[in-house]
């Protein structure tokens, strides 16, 4: 399950501005993002993986990744800070 290490971890950002500063901060240890979500609000946060060396996990929907951070609506991205 894609989500696993989500779900069980500590600590961890919701949302594109937060997930952002994370990698930018070297506290991001993998990233999810939503394979539904706009290309122009994803595309920075795959460079800014890539640059920075985070693994991108692609999820299926916006949906699907707000219910595994705990949320009631869909959100873009979300990253693990904490395992």
């Amino acid at each position: 399950m894609p989500y696993e290490r989500l779900l069980k971890a500590r600590k961890k950002t919701i949302g594109t501005k937060q997930t952002m500063k994370s990698i930018e901060r070297g506290q991001a240890k993998v990233v999810y993002i939503a394979g539904n979500a706009e290309r122009h609000v994803i595309d920075p946060i795959i460079k800014n993986c890539a640059a920075k060396g985070v693994e991108v996990i692609e999820v299926d929907t916006m949906l699907e990744l707000g219910k595994a951070c705990g949320i009631e609506v869909g959100c873009a991205s979300a990253a693990v800070v904490e395992d």
